[in-house]
C-alpha cells in the first residue's frame, strides 16, 4: 500500500523552492514516505514595497503558517532569518538542519571586489544595491572607516533581478546571501565574499527551520531527525539578541555566532551582534563568549546578556521603530 505523500508548504520563489526541494529530499529519507510541494504565495512576494517599509517581521512567514493551521500542509519551510522571535503555542520548530555559509557577498560588475569597484569609480561613489537596512548601516560604516565612497541603493526583486542590476551597469554591484546562491547553484557568480568581520549577517542567516503543527507529535519526532544541535543553539542565541534588543527582522541588526574550538573539541561560543544607524555613522558592536549552550535556555539567556549590553551602549537609539 503506497503511502500518503506528506504536503510541504513553500514559497513560490526559485530559491525556496529549491531549498524546499532539497529538505523534501532529505525527509524522504528519514521517513521513507513521498513528500509533495505545495506552493503557497505569501504578502511579501506580492508586495512591491520595500521590506524596511512593509516591516519584515513575518511577511514571508504567515500564510505559510496559516496553511499549517488549516491542515493545507503537514508542514514548511522557511529561511530562518524571516521568522519572527517568537514561536506560536501550536506550532513547533522540529528542525533546523546544518547550516549553509552564514556570510553576505558581492555580485559586482566586471567581476570586481569592493575595493576594486572603490579603485575603478574614479571619484564617483560606488552604488551598491541591497533592500536590507542591516547591510546598508554595516557597508556604510566600513566605506566610511576605509575612506571608500559608496552610495547604498533600496531594491527588491528575486536573485536574477537584483544580480540584473549589477550586470546591466543600472548598479554597480549588489549584496546577497552566501547561502541562497549556493542553494540555486549560482556561487560561482560572487565577486567578493564579505567577512562576517566586515558584514555581521542578519540572525539565522544561512540556516533553514522546518515547522509543523505542535498536535503532530510523529511527524516532529521524525523531522527532528535533521536537527543540527549546533546550528540550533547558534540561531536560538542570535534570534534572542534580536528578540531582546526588540527588533523586527528588517531592524539594522546583525547578529553571528560561531563556536570556537581546540581541534576538533568545541569548548565555546562567541556571540557577535551589531546596531547601526543606516547612513553607518554609528554603529554599537559588541560580542560575548562563553561555553557552547547546553540547552535552548541557555541560548536564550546568551544572546539576552549580549542584547543588554549593547542596549546600555545605546543601541535601542539607533534602530529607528522598534517592534513591540
Amino acid at each position: 500500500m503506497t503511502q500518503k505523500a506528506l504536503r510541504l508548504g513553500t514559497r513560490r520563489s526559485m530559491l525556496a523552492m529549491a531549498q524546499s526541494g532539497q529538505v523534501a529530499d532529505a525527509v524522504r529519507q528519514v521517513t521513507g514516505r513521498p513528500v509533495e510541494l505545495v506552493e503557497i504565495t505569501t504578502y511579501g512576494d506580492t508586495s512591491r514595497e520595500h521590506l524596511a517599509q512593509i516591516g519584515g517581521t513575518g511577511v514571508f512567514v504567515t500564510a505559510l503558517r496559516d496553511a499549517l493551521l488549516s491542515g493545507e500542509v503537514d508542514f514548511a519551510v522557511h529561511s530562518l532569518k524571516d521568522l519572527p522571535t517568537a514561536q506560536p503555542d501550536d506550532l513547533v520548530l522540529a528542525a533546523v538542519p546544518v547550516r549553509e555559509d552564514p556570510r553576505d557577498v558581492l555580485v559586482a560588475r566586471d567581476g570586481l571586489t569592493l575595493t576594486e569597484l572603490a579603485a575603478a569609480a574614479e571619484g564617483r561613489p560606488v552604488r551598491i544595491g541591497t533592500g536590507s537596512p542591516r547591510r546598508m548601516s554595516q557597508l556604510n560604516a566600513y566605506a566610511r572607516s576605509h575612506g571608500l565612497a559608496v552610495e547604498t541603493v533600496p531594491i527588491r526583486g528575486n536573485i536574477d533581478t537584483r544580480i540584473g542590476f549589477a550586470h546591466s551597469g543600472e548598479l554597480d554591484a549588489v549584496v546577497l546571501a552566501a547561502a541562497g546562491l549556493n542553494r540555486i547553484g549560482r556561487i560561482g557568480e560572487v565577486t567578493d565574499f564579505l567577512p562576517v568581520d566586515t558584514m555581521l549577517p542578519a540572525p539565522g542567516q544561512g540556516a533553514l527551520a522546518i515547522e509543523c503543527t505542535a498536535a503532530d507529535a510523529d511527524l516532529a519526532a521524525a523531522l527532528a531527525e535533521l536537527d543540527d544541535p549546533y546550528t540550533r543553539v547558534a540561531v536560538t542565541a542570535e534570534r534572542s539578541l534580536l528578540a531582546a534588543l526588540e527588533a523586527g527582522c528588517s531592524a539594522p541588526v546583525g547578529a553571528y555566532a560561531d563556536l570556537l574550538a581546540d581541534g576538533q573539541v568545541v569548548h565555546e561560543m562567541r556571540l557577535r551582534g551589531v546596531v547601526g544607524t543606516t547612513d553607518g555613522s554609528t554603529l554599537v558592536q559588541l560580542s560575548i563568549t562563553g561555553p557552547v549552550p547546553a540547552s535552548h535556555d541557555e541560548a536564550v539567556a546568551l544572546g539576552r546578556e549580549l542584547a543588554v549590553e549593547m542596549l546600555a551602549k545605546g543601541a535601542a537609539g539607533l534602530m529607528g521603530e522598534r517592534a513591540l
